[in-house]
């Protein structure tokens, strides 16, 4: 199957070379980019080099047919086509240059009022030779996977091979310390991560068009040999959680991130975490490099978790290494870029061992995959594809290339392998990620131009268009131009990682620490210096930076200043997550990251009357905190409610209310997020008249509510539509009845549970020169919605969960019928060796107590994990049920 894709693709691709174009503007830019950066540097890029390799293995062809048809592909490039497709890579190139080239330096410093508030300053500035060289050599990388995959295992091994940290100390470790990136207490005793925490390292690389053998430890200076043949670079490193209660944490570090580390197991290979942070960064396009870890494990089979990669997730993907042994014969790897045999030796694997002799037993096996490696890169990458149809063996430099353009496009994935845990093949993953991840110069980031020329003109641009378009219909433009002035979206302005440009920064995460508010922040342009005065543009409030850190764990080490592309902390800086910071001379405000909503809630209540400030303080703190927990006081029973992403999220914040804040709780039942919603459209005519003696009240709208699908742009799922002409409501109105249709919306009719997927469509209306009120008509819009809500089919939608189980072999039987009980369906079921993965579809509600469930199924052996998919309508049966029960409790 694999095969016939492959033969077809390039079929594709030679009969039509230009279709493959627009995928590959990214990565050629960013090569046309990476080489204007190592010409004015005093060290290259680590892909670009020149050197030649010594001797490389012959390309082996799977069948005299397949040999055959590569021939008559070739064949089917004429000369014309050729140069046309040399044409196309000449202009990609040429355009990274002149953007490069055209850039503007900002206006001076004395004229930045006037340009910040007509925006006629450029926040472009053009890169220096000082900035290309400094940003060739930095990686901003997250390491994300499933739960339990070994991602602060692995980064452990980073910090020590790095020098950053003097010995390793395990997760869960026995001399009670536990890894340096778990530094809450909670962490090291329940053995996961909680919070995302960043640090920073220096690493010597091994480019990977180095031909030479190189043996020795990378971070023993006194090895010049090893040394002048490596490359300094600078990465900063955030590791996240895997637990799904904590996707927040690795929502937001891949916000900011250049690029990553997907994490897999060799033996579990693709779950359902992975898939989520698969998701997650294809949403901020963040290029990612896979390591299958675990290579040690009884059952380990890294083939097989390419595959689920290139299924599973669709992304193309190939190693890049091929492992000699495994589980408890795995000896280390073959490096099929250059071509050699890898071994770890030494204390701890600190001293890599190359050589050039392939062991025989891998070497035809090496070829093959050396070949599926150029094969996979020659249908997402247009360079590739002609050396693929020319039939000739790609250099060491060109493949290297192939891989960096391909990876930085989000097109293709190189697979690394190695064990964390027996401290195998980490140097080779650090090297793959300083050669083949983006540096910040190569990943686009942009900005709104919020200032006051800008969103004139981009209003005044769309009620353009929008008259145009009305009048081609020859219809009335004067609605049309002003809903288009209204919801004109301010224009995008790329960013440049120099540091002469004005600062613009990024602040993704919020912690309360024992010296007040510490704020992480990426800045995409400009410098941050100690001392400085940055304006919040949410609020437009100006502050002093006090103190700047960089972040090792829970360490800090200050600095004075901070360049484009890096990431560091501020103390004392009040704001909120996801508040953009400048300098003040420009009006620039990026876009918030994506946060979803809370699926389980819980009562929870101080134990004792003199905890109640502490306890307000907590919950004060852990908002601002977290967007994903959310806290608020039920009217009926006048509980304080938090809300989360799961059990275990709320778990912790209540653990953590008793340890920091001295704040014993007490929780009720978990409650389910329930929402309701409506099935069809229903039309309404409401008046509101109320009259008391003196003036009364009277507000009547008219208009239909229909059903609404998530928006993409804004990310909700509720609207308010007006559209109202002639009068009939005078405008100061408008708002009121958009205050009573939320007002509506949030407790719904069947279950008192918020309403959501609704949109309101305001036509028509009356209005009465004396009685007439804001309150009036905010009273009329929010009876019109529960009028029209009664006639629309309103049901009841609850959580449905992706849940995912993983117990042996053995207990199967009694997994799926537990799950079939709970009203499940299954989707998928996988059978290995010694164990299962199955994956089912459950609502939340139905879940409560299936832990201890599993274990006594199991023997303990099982463990499952759940993530939250979509509402979906309940059973008519139990909507029956809770309607009645709300409207008992109503009584």
């Amino acid at each position: 199957m694999l095969a016939s894709t492959r033969v077809a693709s390039m079929r594709q691709l030679a009969r039509f070379p230009s279709a493959a174009a627009p995928a590959r503007h990214l990565s050629s830019t960013a090569a046309a980019y990476a080489s204007t950066s190592a010409s004015t540097s005093t060290s290259p890029a680590p892909c670009l080099r020149t050197s030649t390799p010594a001797s490389r293995p012959a390309r082996t062809a799977t069948t005299t047919t397949t040999q055959a048809l590569r021939r008559g592909r070739a064949s089917l490039l004429t000369e014309q086509q050729q140069q046309q497709q040399q044409q196309r890579l000449h202009s990609r190139r040429s355009f990274a240059t002149s953007a490069l080239a055209s850039a503007t330096a900002p206006p001076p410093h004395d004229a930045a009022a006037q340009a910040a508030h007509d925006g006629s300053k450029s926040p472009m500035a053009p890169l220096t030779d000082a900035d290309r060289a400094r940003l060739v050599r930095q990686r901003n990388v997250g390491i994300s996977a499933h739960i339990d995959s070994g991602k602060t295992t692995l980064t452990e091994r980073v910090l020590f091979y790095t020098g950053r940290i003097k010995d390793i100390h395990e997760v869960r470790g026995r001399d009670s310390v536990g890894a340096k990136m778990d530094h809450m207490e909670l962490e090291r005793e329940k053995g996961i991560t909680i919070q995302s925490a960043a640090t920073y390292c220096s690493w010597k690389a091994t480019p990977p068009t180095e031909t030479s053998t190189l043996v020795g430890d990378a971070a023993d200076a006194a090895n010049t040999d090893v040394q002048s043949k490596k490359e300094d670079f600078h990465i900063n490193i955030i590791d996240t959680p895997g637990h799904v209660d904590f996707t927040i944490e690795v929502e937001r570090a891949l916000r900011v991130l250049d690029g990553a580390v997907l994490v897999l197991c060799a033996v579990s290979g693709v779950q359902s975490q992975t898939i989520t942070v698969d998701r997650q960064m294809r949403r901020y396009s963040v290029p990612r490099l896979s390591f299958i870890n675990k290579m040690d494990r009884a059952g380990a089979n890294p083939w097989r978790v390419i595959q689920q990669i290139r299924t599973k997730l669709k992304m193309p993907a190939a190693a890049v290494q091929l492992p000699m042994g495994a589980e408890d014969d795995f000896e280390g790897v073959i490096d099929l870029v250059r071509w050699k045999a890898v071994y770890n030796r030494g204390h701890k694997g600190i001293e890599v061992v190359e050589s050039d002799d392939i062991p025989a037993a891998y070497l035809e096996q090496a070829k093959q995959k050396r070949a599926e490696l150029i094969e996979q890169l020659a249908e997402v990458d247009d360079e590739m594809t002609e050396i693929f149809l020319e039939e000739r063996e790609p250099t060491l430099d060109e493949l290297a290339a192939a891989i960096r353009r391909a990876t930085i496009a989000c097109q293709f994935s190189p697979v690394f392998m190695g064990s964390a845990i027996k401290n195998k093949s980490v140097q080779a993953l650090l090297d793959g990620v300083c050669a083949y991840l983006p540096n910040p110069a190569e990943v686009p980031a942009t900005a709104l131009d919020m200032s006051a020329a800008a969103t004139r003109k981009a209003a005044d641009d769309a009620a353009a268009a929008a008259a145009a378009a009305s009048s081609a219909e020859g219809a009335d433009s004067s609605e049309a131009v002003e809903e288009a002035k209204r919801n004109a979206a301010p224009p995008s302005l790329p960013l440049s990682p120099a540091s002469d440009a004005p600062l613009v920064g990024l602040a993704f995460k919020l912690e309360e620490g024992k010296y007040g508010q510490l704020t992480y922040m990426r800045v995409y342009q400009g410098t941050l210096r100690r001392g400085n005065l940055i304006f919040n543009a949410r609020t437009g409030k100006k502050v002093k930076v006090p103190r700047l850190v960089r972040m090792h764990s829970n360490d800090m080490e200050d600095v004075d200043e901070i360049g484009a592309g890096e990431i560091c902390a501020m103390f004392g800086v009040e704001c909120s997550s996801g508040d953009t910071f400048t300098d003040g001379t420009t009006q620039l405000s990026m876009t918030s990251m994506f946060v979803p909503e809370p699926v389980i809630s819980l009562a929870i209540t101080p134990e004792g009357k003199e905890s109640s400030q502490n306890f307000s303080r907590a919950l004060n703190r852990f908002q601002k905190e977290d967007p994903t927990f959310r806290v608020h006081v039920d009217k009926e029973s006048n509980e304080t409610i938090i809300s989360g992403m799961g059990e275990l999220h709320l778990e912790i914040y209540v653990e953590r209310m008793r340890r920091e804040y001295n704040v014993p709780c007490t929780t009720g039942k978990p409650r389910v997020a329930f929402r309701e919603t409506i099935t069809q459209p229903a039309k309404f005519a409401y008046t509101h008249k109320k009259q008391t003696g003196g003036a009364g009240q009277f507000g009547r709208v008219m208009g239909y509510i229909e059903p609404m699908e998530v928006d993409p742009e804004t990310g909700s799922d509720v609207a308010f539509d007006n559209r109202v002409v002639g009068g009939s409501i005078p405008n100061g109105y408008f708002p009121a009845c958009e205050k009573g249709f939320h007002d509506a919306l949030e407790k719904g009719a069947l279950s008192g549970h918020q309403v959501t997927g609704v949109r309101f469509v305001l036509e028509d209306g009356a209005a009465h020169s004396v009685d007439s009120s804001e309150l009036a008509f905010r009273l009329a819009t929010a009876g019109a919605f529960r009028e029209a809500y009664a006639k629309a089919a309103p049901v009841i939608l609850e959580p449905k969960m992706t849940v995912e189980v993983v117990a042996p072999t053995e207990f199967q039987g009694a997994v799926i019928g537990a799950l079939n009980q709970r009203k499940g369906t299954i989707s998928d079921t996988e059978v290995r060796e010694d164990e299962f993965t199955l994956t089912a579809e459950v609502s939340l509600n139905d879940m409560f107590g299936y832990s201890s469930q599993l274990r006594g199924l199991t023997q303990g052996k099982g463990e499952f994990s759940m993530e939250y998919k979509c509402h979906v309508p309940v059973m008519m049966n139990v909507q029956k049920e809770m309607n009645e029960a709300y409207k008992k409790r109503s009584k």
